[in-house]
């Protein structure tokens, strides 16, 4: 079972309201659901469209083809008709009960107007759960969970007022329920700052920049409950310095942004390279440059994150595949930049930002927070050098006053193994050799291998990076279906790139990325890291995320019918 419900219409109609609560519903209910978003840079008016997908197996991304099309305007109807399914269904907003076999009205602003004349996506809900088939034991339990009580009772009278507004259409959706107990239905930027937190995350400063706002609005929401300060900067590279500051102090700090303030934030990721001070930054990409399309999804900051800010220094960039990846990377790259000194950058982006998908519950039993901070009884805290001279590179890290009679220097200029500034030629040759030495201690350590779907035997290599996985395990899916002997490489850590299973299996395999990006960038790294020509690229570059079948076809149509 695969069924596709898409809400659409203006911004400040409560589409949103809509596709968050019919989405905790449809998971308490038991199926398997990805929920995404797509909308216009604009506060009122325009087209927004939200999409809920169900199914008995478990889903990776959007589909185009809808069974049940909720129009809260009539322009919703005219751009998505083309995408209805041969027996698909309309809601429409309308004070009769049917105008033909596949539209059907609801009167929802004739019912709100006796309650809430602002509640009409309540009513909305009520009806689609009518629709389906699905009772409103679950649905009103949802509503307690998501409104206060003086508004609950209102809201379950217009829920069950749209409920008895129509008849039901469907009649088999409960027989595809799945009722896993050990899951959780979370959205791509909540997963990441919860992941974050999990890792002991004490400080997150960010200004306000879609589509990585949701990471702020989310942590700043858990002040109350735990040890931590969100802190709205007046741009950009403030909120970076405050991060790195808050570092330097010894508690665990981020900040999160997207392209244009990644751009911004440069200097300041120079500064955590060459004062070797931990730091993690999450860029939710979005297409540029400049403003670009701030509320749509791209991965074009790929090779800009690598080659941040100038010179050579050691730094780490990693690209969650989902919502699970991005809680485990939140986690996981604080503690990557602790032990390492360097600045961790997660490039996420608004398709993964803005998705919510079930997903099993997080094992916090596996994590463990590492600080590699020194303690009073270390070797090194007598006559403490914060940049002493290592075989690995990583220096003794101690915070401000930690130590009585010691300080901790810290400048811009290249420096002594004191923290004192220094110019000449022999100290300068030592330091950038020794914070390059982390780099080969992270490659041995901690870099993560590709995720690999297939049998070694393949004529065909589809290669991913971070939320393009989704879709292409869809894709790889349906290909397998037509005996294309395929496999999919899917990678979360970029850079450094690890190499290994790659040039194993390109050797028989021709190979094909899948991107968000109009230059091939994951192609472009892979030629200057491997020497590997990777003979195809399909991409994507108009602010959409792919699908499935989409990706499916493009691979029959520009890989195998121009092979």
């Amino acid at each position: 079972m695969d069924f596709n419900i898409l809400i659409g219409g203006e911004a400040g109609q409560g589409l949103k309201t809509i596709d968050d609560i019919l989405g905790k519903i449809l998971f308490r209910e038991g199926f398997n659901i990805f929920s995404s978003k797509d909308f216009m840079s604009r506060i009122r008016g325009g087209h927004n469209f939200m999409q809920l997908r169900i199914s008995d197996q478990k889903l990776y991304g959007p589909e185009n083809d809808i069974d049940l099309l909720i129009a809260l305007n009539s322009e919703t109807v005219e751009i998505h008709r083309e995408q209805l399914k041969e027996d698909g269904i309309v809601l429409i907003e309308g004070e009769s009960e049917v105008i033909d076999g596949r539209t059907i009205l609801v009167p929802a602003s004739v019912i709100a107007n006796d309650i809430n004349p602002k509640a009409v996506n309540t009513v909305f809900v009520g009806a689609i759960l009518k629709a389906m088939n699905l009772n409103l034991e679950i649905a009103k339990k949802v509503l307690a969970d998501n409104f206060e009580e003086e508004l609950l009772d209102d809201n379950i009278k217009l829920l069950e007022r749209g409920y008895n507004s129509v008849e039901p259409i469907y009649d088999n959706l409960e027989a595809n329920i799945t009722k896993a107990n050990d899951e959780i239905f979370i959205d791509g930027n909540s997963a990441l700052g919860f992941g974050a937190l999990s890792g002991g995350l004490r400080f997150y400063s960010a200004y306000p920049m879609s589509p990585s706002t949701g990471i702020m609005k989310f942590l700043a929401g858990q002040q109350k409950d735990y040890d931590l300060v969100v802190e709205q900067a007046e741009d950009e590279l403030a909120a970076l310095n405050m991060a790195l500051g808050g570092s330097y102090s010894g508690i665990r700090s981020m900040s999160g942004t997207s392209g244009g303030g990644l751009a911004l934030m440069n200097e300041t990721i120079g500064l955590a390279g060459i004062t070797e001070t931990p730091v993690v930054v999450a860029d939710v990409q979005r297409p540029g440059p400049a403003t670009g399309l701030p509320t749509r999804t791209g991965q074009g900051d790929l090779l800009f994150a690598i080659n941040s800010a100038q010179d050579d220094f050691p730094l780490m960039v990693i690209a969650p595949r989902d919502q699970e990846d991005l809680f485990y990377t939140g986690f996981r790259a604080l503690n990557l930049a602790d032990k390492y000194q360097i600045p961790v950058i997660i490039l996420s982006d608004q398709f993964n930002a803005d998705s919510s998908k079930n997903i099993k519950e997080f094992d916090f039993d596996s994590l463990t927070i590492e600080r590699n901070i020194i303690s009073s009884d270390d070797e090194n805290a007598e006559n403490y050098k914060r940049y002493k001279f290592t075989e690995d590179g990583i220096s003794p890290r101690a915070y401000p006053g930690q130590f009585k009679g010691e300080t901790v220097l810290v400048d811009s200029d290249e420096h002594d193994e004191k923290g004192h500034i220094v110019e000449d030629a022999e100290t300068r040759i030592k330091m950038v050799d020794k914070r390059a030495c982390k780099i080969d201690k992270l490659i041995e350590e901690d870099l993560q291998k590709p995720n690999y779907y297939g049998e070694e035997d393949i004529n065909y290599l589809l290669l991913t990076w971070g939320s393009s996985y989704g879709p292409a395990r869809e894709a790889y899916q349906l290909l397998k279906e037509e005996d294309i002997k395929v496999g999919l490489l899917s990678f979360n850590d970029v850079w450094p790139l690890p190499k290994d299973k790659l040039k194993e299996l390109a050797e028989d395999a021709e190979l094909v990325t899948v991107e968000l990006n109009s230059t091939a960038q994951f192609k472009s790294l892979i030629a200057s890291e491997t020497l590997i020509d990777v003979e195809n690229s399909i991409l994507k570059y108009d602010g959409r995320p792919f699908t499935g079948k989409e990706i499916y076809q493009r691979f029959l149509d520009e890989v195998i019918d121009n092979g």
